[in-house]
Order: C-alpha cells, then structure tokens, then sequence
C-alpha cells in the first residue's frame, strides 16, 4: 500500500513540475540603450511586466527573460520597455518617454530606415516570400522575407 500512495505522489508531483516548466519560455530580445542605468531600468520594466528574470547585456544589447506564459508575453514586455523610453526589436519608444531618459541613457536610436527582423520572421513563419510576408503582416519590413530572416 506505501508502495502505491508513493508511486502516486510521484506521479502527481512529476505531473506538476512539468506542467510548471511546459509554461515557462525563455528569450532573447534587442533593446537599445547604453549605460548600467539603463540595464536597472530595462529589467525593472521587464520584471514589473511580468518576467520572472531579467538580465540585460549592455555590450550587447540583448535582454534575456524568462517569464510564464500564462501571465505575460514577449509583447508585453517589450511594450513595458518601450513605456519608459527604450526602444526594442519591435516596438519604439515614444519621443517624449525617451528625452525623459537621463543623459547618460540617452542612445543611438534604431533607425526607421533599419530592417527590423520580427520573431515571426526569425522562426521563418512568413518564408522568404514577399506577398506572403504582406499579407500575414508580421514583418514590418519587406526586406526581412526577402533575405529569408
């Protein structure tokens, strides 16, 4: 009979843990800024957002989060970001969210004219197609279908 209500509480416990980690989703997103300032502010937002981890690289300007996709999204965050001034891979801040930024966060900022690759293009969901990528609207330039990304 122990043997039994083990195998069980086994079973049941195995069944949550992968439940847990089957919601929880790990990325890597481009934010722009410059200074560690900026890092404490860029992973405030993404944590107030709903990221249960935050940690951004300011040599490279990449943001890793992990968060439960039952909470909160890649979107979310990035949105939250944007909010206070930073711009990210596919969204950019408001002008005035970014000259409230302190002069030391003040950044290169990503140029309208620069293609802009979407998760969606990434994971090549729109393919290398350019009416494909219109008509899905995921990419926001035509060049990211075109060189396949």
């Amino acid at each position: 009979m122990k043997t039994f209500l083990s195998s069980i509480a086994i079973f049941f416990f195995s069944f949550i843990c992968f439940n847990a980690m089957a919601q929880q989703q790990k990325e890597t997103i481009k934010v722009w800024g410059s200074c560690e300032m900026c890092k404490k502010k860029i992973e405030k937002a993404a944590k107030e957002a709903g990221a249960k981890s935050a940690s951004w690289s300011p040599d490279t300007h990449e943001l890793i989060v992990s968060f439960n996709v039952s909470n909160t999204s890649a979107t979310k965050i990035q949105e939250a970001i944007a909010k206070v001034g930073y711009d990210t891979q596919d969204f950019t801040a408001d002008q005035s969210a970014y000259d409230n930024l302190h002069g030391c966060c003040k950044y290169e900022r990503k140029s309208s004219a620069m293609p802009v690759v979407l998760s969606c293009c990434k994971d090549a969901t729109c393919g290398k197609d350019e009416a494909a990528c219109k008509e899905k609207g995921c990419c926001k330039e035509k060049t990211c279908c075109k060189s396949g990304k």
